[in-house]
């Protein structure tokens, strides 16, 4: 079989998976994001969707693995893989330690996902799989970039969560266009990718905002004005996180669009010399 280029990374990106440790436990017993409730609630409710999400993601890539033909690519997967893996159990390991410490389900926070993945494991096609995953690396990829290049998103946040969160962003922008490039080379389509893209900001938004607020409501604010307030001013005011990675999320609309279209190695660079 001849041998075609797939990969669209920049020629000289190398990444693999980093082994970090975060001693959170002790914080994530309190709203560790400026004593806040609403900003708390919001990112723990976030890391509630990732370890199934993110073995959803592994799966829909690998899958392919056989239609790979270029190493480059073959390598790109592994790395991947294997970031995708340490995210899974970073997560799991920061989502039990908060249920327990504030007497959450976890169960409750899984159940939708849960169900959703089943659902789309036995019912869509396994590009329109690879389709989402598309679409939720590029979720992850420009909140990544907003939160690393720019001002707000994690001031007054524990150091400790803040530094986990920062890892978790770095090599999702490492691993950006994996996913994209394997879906190039399966023949994924324009209509595809938008469709999910679609899709998967509704689920991701519904999903997160549910877990926020029934863990708002266990610890009694669900109903603060000044909760929702600070939450209101996070997303759309300042930092405005949401508001900020709009125009990025309409980027992926476009028929030429590609991931490393916007070239952010430097956070990579900025990151490596901040641990050394």
């Amino acid at each position: 079989m001849p041998v075609h280029a797939q990969s669209n990374s920049p020629a000289d990106l190398e990444f693999g998976p980093r082994r970090p440790s975060f001693d959170i436990d002790a914080a994530l017993a309190s709203d560790w994001h400026s004593e806040r409730a609403f900003v708390t609630a919001w990112f723990n409710g976030m890391s509630m969707l990732f370890p199934l999400g993110e073995k959803f993601f592994i799966d829909s890539v690998i899958h392919y693995l056989d239609d790979i033909n270029d190493p480059r690519l073959a390598a790109e997967v592994s790395a991947f893989r294997a970031q995708e893996a340490n995210h899974r159990v970073q997560h799991q390991k920061y989502n039990e330690t908060l249920c327990a410490l504030r007497s959450y389900s976890l169960d409750r926070f899984e159940k939708n996902a849960r169900v959703r993945i089943a659902w789309a494991d036995r019912e869509l096609p396994a590009r329109r799989r690879l389709a989402t995953t598309v679409a939720n690396e590029h979720l992850t990829a420009i909140m990544a970039n907003d939160m690393l290049a720019r001002e707000g998103t994690l001031n007054g946040a524990n150091p400790e969560i803040a530094a986990l969160w920062r890892w978790h962003g770095i090599e999702e922008t490492e691993h950006k266009a994996v996913a994209f490039d394997v879906f190039l080379a399966v023949g994924g389509t324009l209509s595809e990718r938008r469709h999910a893209l679609i899709l998967s900001t509704f689920f991701f938004l519904k999903d997160t905002l549910r877990n926020a607020c029934i863990m708002l409501q266990q610890e009694g604010k669900l109903w603060s004005f000044r909760e929702w307030a600070s939450g209101f001013k996070f997303l759309w005011i300042y930092p405005g996180t949401l508001r900020r990675c709009f125009p990025a999320w309409l980027q992926f609309l476009k028929k030429d669009f590609h991931p490393w279209q916007d070239d952010n190695r430097a956070l990579i660079a900025h990151w490596k010399s901040e641990q050394s």
